[in-house]
């Protein structure tokens, strides 16, 4: 499988297809402007599109003037985020605790680590699919549960780790079965909201990272709780 076959819809809502340098800012910058995009995932000759509407940014050691201890990078280069270190546009897919698959498209300035995780999103096409996939033989769930968090996106469109770790949304080359394409908003949306990463623990799950963004009132954002020992580290922040 070579292509995702995007071309024909590039246009219909103010989306076209993403472009590396649209992903070479610092994580922090590009995350808000990802809101509205959708990511198109063709795997197993499948097709499900994604509307992402909550993601969250994450900086790697020596990404910008401040260190961030939430990172899967913070500490360098390593087996498993490798991908993080790569060129803008991969998507640096990890396995959370040991059974979902989260998606990241990577991007940062050339020479170091960034990423920004797809939280959530709202499945605008290939719905039955992506129900296959979340809910199995128990039948249907919420339509806004089907890619309501990291772990239900990456289900829901189909890709895995760790086959599908550094595939391509720019140039849609396919791997392990998939295709992926990211398409962005010709235009940010104008209203964003912004606060502390869902469940990071210590000080990079507090306000003074507030580095998640979402589209306010969307209902398939995923519930907001605080990381181990965020809530204690906020408080202590305040005190001081």
């Amino acid at each position: 499988m070579s292509s995702v076959g995007v071309v024909a819809v590039r246009n219909p809502d103010g989306l076209r297809l993403a472009t590396r340098a649209d992903l070479s800012a610092l994580p922090v910058e590009v995350a808000p402007t990802l809101l509205g995009a959708h990511l198109v995932v063709e795997a197993g000759g499948e097709r499900v599109v994604a509307r992402l509407t909550e993601v969250e940014a994450y900086h790697g050691a020596g990404t910008g003037d401040v260190p961030d201890p939430g990172s899967h990078a913070r500490s360098g280069r390593s087996p498993r985020n490798a991908t993080m270190w790569g060129e803008p546009g991969h998507l640096y897919v990890y396995l959370s605790h040991g059974i979902h698959s989260c998606v990241n498209v990577v991007c940062a300035p050339a020479g170091v680590a960034g990423g920004v995780l797809l939280r959530a999103g709202e499945i605008v096409e290939g719905a039955e699919i992506a129900t296959r996939r979340r809910f199995g033989a128990r039948g249907p769930g919420p339509a806004r549960d089907l890619a309501r968090g990291p772990g239900r996106l990456g289900q829901a469109v189909g890709l895995r780790h760790a086959d599908h770790d550094g595939i391509d949304a720019v140039a849609g080359s396919g791997r392990a079965g998939a295709v992926a394409r990211l398409l962005m908003r010709e235009e940010p949306l104008d209203h964003v909201a912004t606060g502390p990463r869902v469940g990071v623990a210590g000080i990079a799950g507090t306000d003074a990272y507030p580095w998640r963004f979402w589209i306010p009132g969307d209902p398939t954002v995923s519930a907001f709780r605080w990381g181990r020992g965020a809530e204690g580290a906020r408080a202590a922040a305040v005190l001081d």
